[in-house]
């Protein structure tokens, strides 16, 4: 059915058909998915089985509406967010861009949510039925981020299977200069030592940009196992990457996502696998729309994959769609489980 209205909601601005999106799976009207279970794709993400590897990526869910929703369409597991300590109404509009001939989106929402309270209690009302991690960033005009941060953590601590810090998005002003060594390291300090004050055991991922150089990957590297950081997540949307592109929009401000991303994301978890040895899980995003592009993710050296552009142009079913692509790809290259190709490019 989604091939046959895409063109309908296509001709829609993409703000309001996310929107649109979001009421009709808050409604019940997309029907649970059925997913045939596979020994081959289950895994355990933060202690935790999951079903399959594939994820939705924060930006999608930003307030923690429809999350159950999204698991009964077939994923793996989800991030909710990115949520701020306080409401805040994000970048003006027109913010969202819809790239057809690339299969992509631009994005400068800049971090637009309910807040830290109202999606707290959004999910202390609605118990997750599947694995569901948060995505925290600070305020636009927050006077001291790391602050921010530690809200957001005291927030959600309790209460979700995992946090992730988010260091990424290009949408909101010097977000991304906490990938700055010094700069990550006070702010992982910081959230660490709260988090042994707390006694939580509550797992932490950090979300980093497309847009780093080599040496910047070794450095964090070495900060994530210092840290002992559970996961990292590669990554984020680019603000660059744009000369190659066939829409005429391709060089409005903002992240862009989607198809374009693909090598660059699958190069950047790739070096980051080899700086990590294994040890910090790799949850890979960017082009993932097929089984075949999740294949990629893996080889290159992710554990678990995200999406959220692929959805937009592949529908709510993109998840089923991805694993049956994927066991027939492992089927018919005589791989017992996903996990054996792990980094094996």
């Amino acid at each position: 059915m989604f091939e046959k209205i895409r063109p309908l909601i296509f001709k829609l601005d993409p703000e309001l058909a996310h929107s649109l999106a979001i009421k009709t799976l808050k409604s019940n009207l997309i029907l649970k998915k059925k997913i045939t279970e596979d020994s081959s794709l289950k895994s355990t993400l933060f202690g935790k089985e999951i079903k399959n590897p594939i994820g939705i990526a924060a930006g999608f869910d930003k307030d923690a509406e429809v999350y159950n929703s999204l698991f009964n369409l077939g994923f793996g597991f989800v991030e909710v967010g990115t949520v701020t300590p306080l409401k805040q109404y994000g970048n003006k509009k027109p913010r969202v861009f819809r790239l057809e001939e690339d299969q992509a989106l631009i994005n400068r929402l800049g971090f637009n949510n309910s807040g830290s309270e109202a999606v707290s209690n959004r999910i202390k009302k609605n118990k997750p039925s599947g694995l569901l991690g948060v995505n925290i960033g600070p305020n636009w005009n927050s006077k001291d981020r790391v602050k921010d941060y530690l809200v957001g953590f005291n927030k959600f601590e309790n209460l979700v299977d995992y946090i992730t810090i988010n260091i990424s998005s290009p949408n909101t002003e010097n977000l991304r200069d906490f990938h700055d060594l010094t700069e990550l390291e006070n702010l992982l300090d910081k959230i660490f030592a709260e988090r042994k004050k707390l006694n939580s055991n509550t797992p932490i991922a950090l979300k980093v940009s497309p847009d780093i150089n080599i040496d910047q990957i070794k450095d964090i590297s070495k900060i994530l196992l210092k840290y002992k950081v559970d996961a990292l997540i590669v990554s984020n949307t680019t603000d660059q990457n744009r000369d190659n592109l066939n829409n005429y929009q391709k060089f409005q401000k903002g992240g862009l996502s989607g198809k374009p991303l693909r090598d660059l994301s699958n190069k950047l978890i790739n070096n980051f696998f080899k700086s990590l040895n294994g040890e910090v899980k790799i949850i890979g995003v960017g082009g993932v729309n097929s089984g075949e592009t999740a294949f990629e993710k893996f080889l290159s050296g992710a554990n678990f994959v995200q999406l959220y552009t692929g959805m937009v142009f592949r529908g709510p079913n993109i998840a089923v769609k991805i694993n049956e692509e994927l066991k027939k790809i492992l089927k018919e290259k005589k791989i017992k489980k996903y996990s054996d190709i792990i980094g094996k490019l």
